[in-house]
């Protein structure tokens, strides 16, 4: 695996335990970065947690738009947690091809998730990345 998917599972991992504590993702980084307990932080990670939570009322109500029969409260936590990644790097990652922000999210819902997550994330997604030009020049 490499240092960027292995930073993009720990941005899952925290937003996630963000969620489920329901605490602030960036806080939760903070008290990791740094601390003698945990392995050190990936600079990428830092971006993408903090990149989601900038754009996260942004990047949920794509989501809910997007998501076809699917409220965000329905889904499961480590879902959305991938989905919120997925979509900030498809939409603010200037550095990272669709395709691969679409693959890495997919990825990680293969290994984090349920049999039923990689068809449903690569589907939101999929419908996302078909219009992310026209999204992103409303930026």
């Amino acid at each position: 695996m490499g240092a960027r998917s292995k930073a993009r599972k720990r941005a899952v991992d925290l937003l996630f335990e963000a969620a489920v504590r329901d605490s602030d993702p960036v806080t939760l980084l903070a008290d990791r970065v740094g601390s003698p307990d945990v392995p050190p932080v990936n600079d990428y990670t830092v971006t993408l947690v903090e990149g989601v939570t900038k754009h996260r009322v942004r990047i949920d109500e794509l989501l809910t738009e997007h998501a076809e029969g699917w409220t965000l409260a329905r889904m499961p936590a480590v879902d959305l947690a991938v989905l919120r990644l997925g979509l900030y790097e498809l939409l603010w990652a200037t550095d990272v091809p669709d395709a691969v922000a679409i693959d890495e999210a997919v990825q990680l819902a293969k290994s984090l998730s349920t049999d039923d997550s990689p068809r449903f994330v690569n589907g939101v997604l999929g419908r996302i990345g078909g219009i992310a030009d026209r999204l992103r020049a409303t930026l």
